[in-house]
């Protein structure tokens, strides 16, 4: 080697490429082939190359962080897009910053929009003020802010909530009951209005007891546990969909406590699939999400945004899965 210090193009003619593609290959993975990525690694290999990430920040006025806004960050759903995130960020030269929006201050929030705080922002609350997104490039996932326009990538809820729904309908159950999230959050409308209309095709009707308040946490679903198990048995809900697994859980906890068994005196599916719901008894049917993959595309979509490559503001919709389990029996 003629240089101390490895350099781009020192890489770029042992991988036989551009300097321009061994740069693009560092900084979005995802436009560049399997085969170019494969020869850039192993090129980055052989010459000892590191990337000085401060140097191109600097050069192109970026911090090199992006900051995701997540909810709650106590909610387990989350760990897994965050993880997807963090494994297409990293390799990028960029930070994963991470901020619950229930604990921060509105002032901090609004700061971490700001050019000099972020390279660019991943939303996963749909509660914000759209207003207070647009000073950075944005892409939202799972959630969406009304107004705002940015890609989105997130599942198909209506279509999620009628797998539920079909599910329970095929094995005989009539009185088919829905545990909601939190009133105005974007997928408890999505899920519950998908709930009714499922229904709906099957004959069936939501009646109004049998539709139970929710916030997608544990207490809310043990919540509804106890307005369930106070109604007469002749006209309670044989069935339960829950818009969360974590209300899953509570709701089964209560039941199995005043001494019913799921899924013998009731059915129960659940939403999202986190990992905890395999373990319990009885392991919980529930609604998939690809939570991995959502963290991925919605890292990808951003990258390509802040570097100029994408301008569409078109949703990524990613399929869901229905996975039986012990939970939910014919009647």
């Amino acid at each position: 080697m003629k240089h101390e210090r490895p350099r781009i193009s020192d890489v770029a003619r042992l991988a036989g490429v551009s300097t321009a593609t061994v740069s693009r290959t560092l900084s979005n993975p995802a436009l560049v082939s399997e085969e170019t990525r494969a020869a850039v690694a192993e090129a980055i290999r052989a010459t000892g190359y590191r990337l000085n990430h401060a140097a191109r920040n600097l050069r192109h006025r970026r911090t090199g962080g992006i900051v995701a806004l997540v909810p709650n960050l106590a909610n387990p759903f989350f760990s897994q897009i965050l993880s997807g995130i963090a494994a297409v960020l990293g390799p990028a030269g960029y930070n994963l910053l991470v901020a619950d929006t229930r604990t921060a201050d509105p002032e901090t929030l609004l700061a971490y929009a700001e050019p000099s705080r972020a390279d660019g922002l991943i939303v996963l609350d749909g509660a914000l003020p759209a207003e207070a997104l647009t000073r950075v490039p944005v892409v939202e996932a799972c959630e969406w802010v009304p107004g705002l326009a940015a890609p989105r990538v997130k599942i198909d809820n209506r279509a999620a909530a009628r797998l539920a729904i079909d599910h329970l309908a095929d094995l005989g159950h009539r009185r088919i009951g829905h545990v909601a999230g939190p009133e105005g959050n974007v997928l408890a409308e999505a899920r519950l209005s998908g709930t009714r209309e499922a229904l709906r095709d099957r004959g069936l009707v939501l009646e109004e007891h049998a539709l139970y308040p929710g916030d997608f946490g544990l207490d809310s679903g043990r919540r509804a546990a106890a307005l369930w198990l106070a109604q007469p048995r002749g006209t309670r809900p044989t069935a339960i969909f829950l818009a969360s697994d974590e209300m899953a859980c509570g709701f089964i906890g209560e039941v199995q406590r005043h001494g019913l068994s799921v899924p013998r005196d009731l059915s129960v599916v659940g939403f999202d699939d986190i990992e905890l719901i395999a373990h319990i008894s009885p392991p919980l049917t529930t609604i998939r999400q690809p939570r991995s993959d959502i963290g991925r595309a919605a890292a990808q979509r951003l990258l390509r945004r802040i570097d100029g490559t994408e301008d569409t503001t078109e949703d990524t919709i990613l399929d869901v899965r229905l996975i039986i389990r012990d939970s939910t029996a014919r009647l």
